[in-house]
């Protein structure tokens, strides 16, 4: 390790294998508070170029050297090729008892680092909980207040979290067996959301309306907000009112205009049915009509369904 001036933290030597755009903001922020990145393996032209960008006169390295060089390894490559990455550093004996290798792969925990763990090394799982999309050569975006999936050995708990408030992070424990759960609930809510909006924009733009952003983002950002405060009771709309004729104009709207919208929009339906029905806010007579509705993607035949809770709109 390399030291800070007299009464600060021990300074690391950083290695990155995989430079993609979470490589690169984790290198920066990691270098702005003193750490030395000292190599990066980037194997695209487009990540060479951001290597060169990002940390000016670091090397690039094939995976086994920059582990040879680094305190601190962190892997940041997609979830599937995580595995066997590991398993290829520790064959060839890239990696050394003493070393950290931290991974930020939201799906695993420590258990994918036990190839590296048996040759001695102390594994860290930091997954930043935040989408990094932007165009090559586009600013980095800081990773202040940003929270990271945090799991280690006990005993290496503190230091994982250090590195994330380091970085500018928020650290959030998960434990190991909730790793895959913890992963889906972010997807669930960031991922699917943007499916969500591009199709719901696809269909404003069906009924000729010119700026769909303008039109939904006020209510997106609204809806958001509510449900973040108020969780399930923040759910309006015409299912928790259980207007099936509403509905049902709508399954064949969609079905006309976009066909490939209509079964997110059945099955987004159904949930909130559902949640509406456990929340005790769509009576079970008008939750059977419209479920029909929404089992079967079938119009409403306008038949009698009593008094229409006028709730909050849409």
């Amino acid at each position: 390790m390399t030291a800070l001036p007299e009464g600060g933290a021990p300074r690391l030597t950083v290695g990155v294998v995989g430079f993609g755009r979470v490589g690169g903001v984790l290198a920066a922020a990691l270098a702005r508070v003193g750490h030395q990145v000292v190599a990066v393996s980037a194997i695209s032209d487009v990540s060479r170029r951001r290597a060169t960008e990002v940390l000016p006169g670091v090397a690039v390295l094939p995976p086994e050297a920059v582990c040879s060089l680094a305190d601190l390894v962190f892997l940041t490559v997609p979830d599937d090729s995580l595995p066997d990455l590991v398993s290829g550093l520790a064959a060839t004996g890239a990696v050394r008892a003493g070393q950290f290798i931290a991974h930020t792969a939201g799906r695993y925990g420590i258990g994918v680092l036990e190839p590296a763990t048996r040759a001695g090394a102390l594994p860290l799982a930091l997954h930043p909980a935040m989408s990094f999309p932007g165009v090559p050569g586009g600013p980095l975006p800081r990773l202040d207040g940003v929270p990271f999936g945090v799991t280690a050995p006990q005993q290496l708990r503190a230091v994982a979290e250090a590195l994330v408030v380091e970085m500018g992070g928020d650290p959030i424990w998960v434990p190991e067996e909730s790793r895959v759960l913890y992963h889906a609930a972010l997807v669930a809510g960031a991922n699917h959301l943007i499916t969500l909006v591009v199709q719901a924009t696809a269909i404003a733009q069906s009924a000729g309306i010119q700026d769909p952003a303008g039109l939904l983002g006020p209510l997106l950002h609204a809806s958001l907000d509510n449900v973040l405060r108020s969780g399930a009771n923040a759910l309006t709309g015409p299912v928790v009112r259980g207007d099936s004729g509403t509905v049902a104009a709508h399954v064949a709207a969609i079905a006309a205009a976009d066909p490939q919208a209509l079964p997110v929009y059945l099955a987004l339906a159904r949930a909130s049915a559902d949640l509406a029905l456990e929340l005790g806010r769509l009576a079970p007579g008008r939750a059977a009509e419209l479920l029909g509705i929404l089992g079967q993607g079938r119009p409403f035949d306008g038949g009698p369904l009593g008094p229409v809770d006028q709730g909050p709109r849409p």
